[in-house]
């Protein structure tokens, strides 16, 4: 397989994981056909001169207007993929999360968009249930060990 890299950068990112019970909030990933094919903790990029812990805290109020408190971490993990024919390296460092008392009680799923305007959805699941034969993938790999051992 050829692989064609637009970057040679390293990104740091900082992810949350938020429970409800024995489920993780995670956006969801859709392949170009728009079904699901995997799920993702929230998050995103440490910006120079931020903490990673800072980054999580900024990422959950920008993406879900929700201030969270850390509990916990980080869990830190090298990810070495490719994502559509381009190969990417991310140091990330994970955190568990809460929310404030009450913030989308009775809410299944959350919706919100991204930075560039890209209309996304997470809601809550079940890591026993992801990365199974005709389940989502979590991503990234290598985390679901992480949160089974918890």
């Amino acid at each position: 397989m050829t692989i064609n890299s637009k970057s040679s950068v390293i990104r740091i990112k900082a992810l949350g994981l938020h429970w409800r019970g024995p489920k993780l909030l995670a956006f969801e990933v859709y392949d170009h056909e728009g079904r699901l094919k995997g799920v993702r903790p929230l998050g995103g990029g440490v910006e120079f001169g931020e903490s990673a812990k800072d980054a999580v805290i900024r990422e959950f109020k920008e993406e879900i207007d929700t201030d969270v408190s850390v509990l916990a971490g980080p869990i830190v993990l090298e990810n070495v993929f490719v994502h559509e024919g381009e190969q990417r390296h991310e140091i990330l460092f994970i955190f568990d999360l809460a929310f404030p008392e009450g913030a989308f009680e009775g809410q299944e799923r959350i919706r919100f968009r991204e930075d560039d305007g890209t209309l996304m959805a997470a809601a809550w699941y079940d890591p026993q249930e992801l990365d199974v034969e005709g389940k989502p993938e979590l991503y990234p790999k290598g985390l679901k060990p992480h949160l089974i051992s918890r």
